[in-house]
Parts: C-alpha cells; sequence; structure tokens
C-alpha cells in the first residue's frame, strides 16, 4: 500500500526526549523500575495558590465558554506586565498571544515567519523540536555548531559566516536546552546587534529565563539590543518556572503585525487555551515568586552533585551548566571503547539504550539536539531518584 501521509508530516523526527519518556513509562507500567533523567520538568507541584485559582475557575459560569482565540485579556496584561518587571521588555498585551504551551508558540512562530526556501539558524546544541517545526514551515535549517571550549555559546563571527541571502531568522535559546549554557550580558548584545544590522528575525526561547545559578544573569535580547525589538519574537510560558508543564500556557510576544498573523492563525487551528489553565497562569504570574527561589536553590544544589559525580567517570566529560536543570555530558570517550555492560557502544544512542537496559536509567541521547557524542540528563527529579541514577549510572560505566 502507498503511504497515505503526506511528505511534510513523514520527514518530521519524533520528539527523541518524548520517545525516550515514553520507553522509561512503559517500563515501570511493567513493574521496572527505571530512574528518569529524560523528561525536562520539575519535579516540583505547582504552587497550592494556582491550584486554587484553578479550583475557583471550575465553579466560574463564564470560563466554561469559548474565550479570545489569543488568550483572556487579564492573562494577556498580566504577562505583558510580568515581562516588563522580570526582563524589562516593555510589551503590550496587543502583542501577546497565549498558546497551549511554549511549544505551540513556537510554531505559530514558524509558521508565520518562515517561507519555503527560508534559512533558519540554529546553534547546536539544539531543543529537539527547533528543527523539524522550522523544516514544517518549508525551511532550510542550518546548524551552527558550539562546544564545550565555547561554553556551548555560538559566536558573531560563527553567525556572519553561515549568514546568506536566504537567512531569515536565528533561534536564540538562553538559558539553554538542552546545554545549560547561559550568554552573557555583552555577547546577547552582540548577537542581537548583529541580527538588526542584517535584517534577521531573532525568536527569543526565554523559558527557562528564571533558572540561573552562581553569578549567571538572563538578559533578554531586545532589552539589551534595542535596535533588534522591531524583528524579534519573545517565546515564554509558566511551564518551568511555576511547575505547569502539564497545564500547558506558554505565549509569544512579538510586533503587532506578527501578533495578529499568529492570531489568524490560532484561531483556525486551535482557538482558545483551556480557560482554567488560563486562569491558572494568571494566579501564577500575579503571584510571589518565593517558591520558584526555593526550586532554583534546590536545582543548584542537584547540579552541583550530579556534575560532580559524572565528571570522575573515566571517559567522561561534564561542564557546570549556569542555568536550565539540565546537564550535558561529552561521553566521546566511552564510545567505541571497552565494553559497557557486555555490549560495545558505539553512538551515545547505543550507550542510552545499554543503560536503560542494564541498569533501568533513561538518558536522552545527544544525537536529537545535533550533538552525537553527548547526552541530556535532567536533575529536576527528587534527591532520592538522582542519587539512586547516579550510582546506577555509575556503576555501568564507573
Amino acid at each position: 500500500m502507498t503511504e497515505p501521509t503526506s511528505r511534510r508530516v513523514r520527514a518530521i523526527a519524533e520528539s527523541v526526549t518524548l520517545a525516550i519518556t515514553a520507553r522509561a513509562k512503559a517500563l515501570r507500567a511493567a513493574g521496572e523500575d527505571v530512574i528518569g533523567f529524560g523528561a525536562g520538568e520539575p519535579d516540583f507541584a505547582t504552587p497550592d495558590h494556582v491550584v486554587a485559582a484553578a479550583q475557583r475557575a471550575c465553579a466560574d459560569p463564564a470560563l466554561h465558554r469559548y474565550s479570545p482565540a489569543g488568550g483572556l485579556p487579564a492573562l494577556r496584561e498580566a504577562i505583558a506586565a510580568a515581562t516588563g518587571r522580570n526582563s524589562g521588555l516593555d510589551a503590550g498585551p496587543d502583542e501577546v498571544v497565549v498558546s497551549n504551551g511554549g511549544k505551540h508558540a513556537l510554531f505559530n512562530v514558524f509558521q508565520a515567519l518562515v517561507e519555503p526556501g527560508d534559512e533558519v539558524l540554529l546553534p547546536a546544541p539544539y531543543w529537539v523540536s527547533y528543527p523539524e517545526q522550522a523544516r514544517l514551515a518549508g525551511a532550510e535549517v542550518v546548524a551552527v555548531p558550539t562546544d564545550v571550549a565555547s561554553g556551548f555559546r555560538v559566536s558573531v563571527d560563527q553567525l556572519e559566516a553561515a549568514r546568506t541571502a536566504r537567512t531569515k531568522l536565528l533561534v536564540f535559546c538562553s538559558p539553554s536546552n538542552p546545554t545549560g549554557a547561559v550568554y552573557p550580558p555583552e555577547q546577547v548584545a552582540a548577537i542581537g546587534r548583529w541580527a538588526a544590522r542584517h535584517g534577521v528575525w531573532v525568536v527569543c526561547d526565554e523559558i527557562y529565563e528564571h533558572l540561573v545559578y552562581g553569578d549567571a544573569r538572563h538578559v533578554s535580547l531586545p532589552v539589551v539590543a534595542p535596535a533588534a525589538r522591531e524583528r524579534c519574537v519573545v517565546v515564554n510560558g509558566v511551564a518551568k518556572t511555576y511547575a505547569m508543564t502539564g497545564w500547558r500556557v506558554g505565549w509569544s510576544i512579538a510586533p503587532p503585525p506578527v501578533t495578529r498573523a499568529m492570531l489568524r492563525l490560532q484561531s483556525h487551528v486551535t482557538s482558545n487555551v483551556a480557560n482554567v489553565s488560563q486562569a491558572a497562569a494568571l494566579a501564577a504570574l500575579d503571584g510571589p515568586l518565593d517558591v520558584v527561589a526555593r526550586m532554583r536553590d534546590t536545582y543548584a544544589r542537584r547540579r552541583t552533585l550530579a556534575r560532580e559525580l559524572l565528571d570522575s567517570l573515566p571517559g567522561v566529560e561534564c561542564p557546570l551548566p549556569d542555568g536550565a536543570f539540565y546537564l550535558f555530558p561529552s561521553v566521546a570517550g566511552v564510545l567505541g571503547g571497552p565494553p559497557v555492560a557486555g555490549r560495545t557502544a558505539r553512538t551515545s544512542v547505543e550507550l542510552c539504550d545499554v543503560l536503560l537496559e542494564t541498569a533501568r536509567v533513561a538518558l536522552v541521547p545527544g544525537e536529537g539536539f545535533g550533538a552525537p557524542g553527548c547526552l541530556r540528563l535532567s536533575y529536576a527529579l527528587s534527591d532520592r531518584e538522582l542519587a539512586t541514577g547516579l550510582d546506577r549510572i555509575a556503576d555501568v560505566l564507573g
């Protein structure tokens, strides 16, 4: 039988992070004791005042009906206000589109801005959905590689070397998924000035803006490079900051013409985000950040513990991340060497298979992030699970 699906969908790769998480859950359902380092979601519960707001919303008949496709007016206003408080970006509610999570917001952006044949610059390692969404919109993805020596940060010289007459857009993520890299303010400003000088749009993924450690500081590109403001789209959401991954509320902030285009698109694809989730997001944004500070302190302690153990293993090099909640160690010194648990792992995909099958730990191979020879490990899981999982990895690789 001829394949019935469209070529554009057949060309999309499965999300490697969701695939490894699903595999781990299937093993758990079968009774196996699996430690999952794959999912990028906090292990904390959503704050109580946010849950209470959602419970009240459930009983409000006004929220039992359709609402504006781009979001409840009060939430759009709260997003604009919170963005100004947190990053200094002055935005109005008419620039905001509320979407079904940050991933949906990014999909809207690519669909609204990219034409077939346009090129999208993508610093690597990159989050797994960026290239697939860009290609679905018809773009050609141009990966710009970074490494441990550069702190996994791309330079203006690299971007300029990759730029062509067809370059339409740069995806910029700081703090980064998967590496945890945080760009210093002066480098963010330089990249913004470069983009403005060459008329390149910048999609700024700021979903981890509150999760930075030590002396690192998150800055918003259109704030430190005002000349780039008219060609910037900022994407954010409540998922990581407030432990609300399952509530599915994200947003974009873009120049009004782009916002109007995304509103038209969303009105035909999903309409409004669930009103109860929007009410919860409103409570999160209007509430205190003390819960976020406690989560950040916990993550900071866990990242140090996990990094020290991984970096001590033979053949493993693990830099200390400045943000987000991931470690991104290189396992190049392990691959192709002596057998691991009786098997020779030649790629990070094979090594992840070995670790899942023998140690019952689920990690994400670097191939999905454009970085073969590396692994992504989330430390957003309980202290007990983190310690147990790290011990299992050490037993196999140590």
